[in-house]
Formats: structure tokens, sequence, C-alpha cells
């Protein structure tokens, strides 16, 4: 079997970052796919699962009632729990997303209250939350988005 294209990234070299994991469906119906790094892998320690479920859910709120909520296809975390994947219509790069990125970290960082989904009617697992956390890794990837890797290493 053929590599996938995200095991062909060296994550010994990739640090907290916004990149163009993926591009799909051609230039008629392109869709972009971005790794949105939060901690460095194989360096730092994984995220913790309520955490990730918590910011889950407030990222694909937000996201999904923002000014590009008809682009955004899917958010959600990665396997190794160091970050999470965006994917969304149109041939776009890091630089067309990161203002909205910054806005809903911001947004995770800042956010009080009942976690939207989070009921038995809502979600499979609605009890795993971990608010204190999510707003942890949010403050934490919001700080390398201020200065940005954008691009995966060379």
């Amino acid at each position: 079997m053929e590599r996938i294209e995200s095991f062909r990234v060296d994550h010994t070299r990739l640090v907290p970052g916004l990149y163009v994991s993926r591009r799909d469906g051609g230039e008629e119906k392109p869709v972009t796919t971005f790794d949105l790094r939060i901690t460095r892998p194989n360096e730092e320690p994984v995220m913790d699962m309520p955490a990730i479920h918590t910011m889950e859910h407030l990222g694909a709120t937000f996201l999904r009632n923002s000014e590009m909520k008809d682009d955004i296809i899917y958010f959600g975390p990665m396997g190794c729990r160091t970050g999470f994947y965006l994917v969304m219509f149109g041939q776009l790069m890091s630089e067309d997303v990161l203002p909205l990125i910054r806005r809903a970290f911001a947004f995770i960082a800042e956010y009080e209250g009942d976690i939207p989904g989070a009921s038995a009617i809502e979600c499979g697992n609605y009890q795993e939350q971990n608010l204190n956390m999510a707003h942890y890794y949010a403050k934490k990837y919001l700080a390398h988005l201020e200065n940005p890797c954008l691009h995966y290493p060379d």
C-alpha cells in the first residue's frame, strides 16, 4: 500500500502551527484539510481526551456559526492527540483561515458556561469534558499563532 500523505510529514521537525495538510477534489470541487498542530509531536505530552472533546464541541460550534460556515466540512481531533483537523471547501492557504482560527481559539479560551452539545441526547460521551484544560490548550495555541508556522518544515 502507498503511504498516506500525513505519514510523509517529518513529525520530528514539526512544531505547533497551522498547516495545509492536503488538498482533494481537484479544480472543480476543491477541498483543503488544515493541520492545527497544538503540541509538538513526540516532544510534549499529548492533550488529554476530556479537553480535546470540549475543544471539539466549542470549536465546531464556533466555526459552524462563523462567516465561513458554508465552507466548513469538518473540525475534529487528530488520533495522535497533538491537534485538530479542519476540512473546508476551497483552494485555501493557511493565511486565508488564520484570522478565523485565531477567533475560534480565542472563543474556546474565553468560553464560560454549559458546553454546547454536552447532553446525553446530543453526544455519545457527553460527560467527558474539561473546560479548564480546553482553556489552557486554546491559550497555548493562541500564543503560537502570534507568530505562526504556516508551512510544514522542509
